[in-house]
């Protein structure tokens, strides 16, 4: 779902961008916009897009809360949408000018961190869990062991992405507590054991596709739909879930409240609710949307992919997470902050 920040994209939001009629600025995860997407759009419509990569909620929350970034549409997580509408960062959406809302999947539509989806629009959704080459491991891949009591043979050879909330969720379910507890004896628990595995890590980074089809990589927590791209590219790369508790996710897409582009935004998130384009998106980042209709158009490898279709026995172990308490996301961010020295 997501990559490192590129050079080009640091110096672009570190300054404010230039407004122009028939452009509109986008504020997303790098590496998950489809350029054959954004080549249709500005075809139909005559409005080119400029993308701006970020590489985790927080970086994108802290740029667009620090104002006069020039971001028009952002795409964050369920669990953060909450968290924009509250500070008063994106707006309500005027329905009046979205008439492909109603291809919006009936499950869903009524989400419990945007109901009736009054501020966000679906863009992809997906899991979060644990990739694994096979050519140097051959246990047991559906557990966070992988990293937290990390086996012999992948000693040196794992990566953690560096998402807050997707690794304390997993390590917290791990040792059988709650996503956003405020239990400090849990959390304290999640703490030392995380401090115990990170020398048995390889590397705290992003850009997993790449470096677990060429075996740079040889197992890492990350997300499913980059793993199905890298076992496109490598065969030996296969994807797990946690069966002591994984994140699901889904990213959306919302409209900015100081947006200065708002008519260019709002003809491109009625152009994403399109099944045929919301399928594009799909098939070049490999994550299933939220639109009803787009899997008529969707690419056949994606119809059976098991990095894309959560098998049976897995499904339960699956939680969306809910926004944490200021409280809970305090001690988050300290163990974050002691983990990462």
């Amino acid at each position: 779902m997501k990559t490192v920040l590129s050079t080009i994209a640091l110096l672009m939001a570190g300054t404010a961008i230039a407004h122009a009629e028939g452009e509109l600025q986008l504020f997303n995860w790098g590496d998950y916009t489809s350029p054959e997407l954004l080549k249709k759009f500005e075809e139909e419509t005559g409005i080119k897009v400029t993308v701006t990569d970020y590489d985790s909620n927080d970086a994108a929350l802290a740029k667009i809360e620090a104002g006069g970034a020039g971001f028009d549409l952002v795409v964050p997580s369920a669990n953060y949408v909450p968290i924009y509408v509250e500070k008063g960062l994106i707006q309500k959406l005027d329905m009046s000018k979205l008439s492909n809302h109603g291809n919006i999947a009936p499950e869903w539509l009524d989400v419990p961190y945007d109901p009736g989806r009054a501020y966000t629009v679906p863009w992809q959704w997906g899991s979060t869990g644990i990739a694994v080459n096979s050519d140097a491991y051959s246990g047991d891949i559906n557990t966070s062991a992988i990293f937290m009591d990390t086996p012999e043979e992948l000693v040196g050879k794992v990566n953690v992405t560096p998402e807050m909330n997707d690794i304390l969720s997993l390590a917290l379910m791990y040792v059988g507590g709650e996503p956003c507890t405020e239990d400090t004896e849990v959390l304290k628990k999640v703490r030392d054991a995380l401090i115990a595995a990170k020398p048995n890590w390889q590397s705290m980074d992003y850009g997993m596709t790449e470096k677990m089809a060429s075996n740079d990589v040889m197992a890492s927590v990350y997300w499913n739909g980059a793993i199905f791209r890298a076992r496109l590219k490598n065969d030996k790369v296969h994807y797990g879930y946690p069966k002591e508790g994984y994140p699901l996710w889904m990213d959306q897409v919302a409209l900015l409240s100081d947006a200065e582009n708002v008519d260019e935004a709002y003809k491109f998130l009625d152009f994403i609710m399109v099944p045929e384009n919301a399928a594009m998106i799909s098939a070049f980042a490999r994550y299933a949307n939220g639109i009803a209709g787009s899997g008529d158009f969707m690419p056949e490898d994606m119809k059976d992919a098991p990095e894309i279709n959560i098998p049976e026995e897995f499904k339960s172990a699956g939680h969306f997470l809910p926004t944490c308490s200021p409280k809970a996301q305090e001690y988050y961010t300290a163990i974050w902050t002691e983990l990462q020295k």
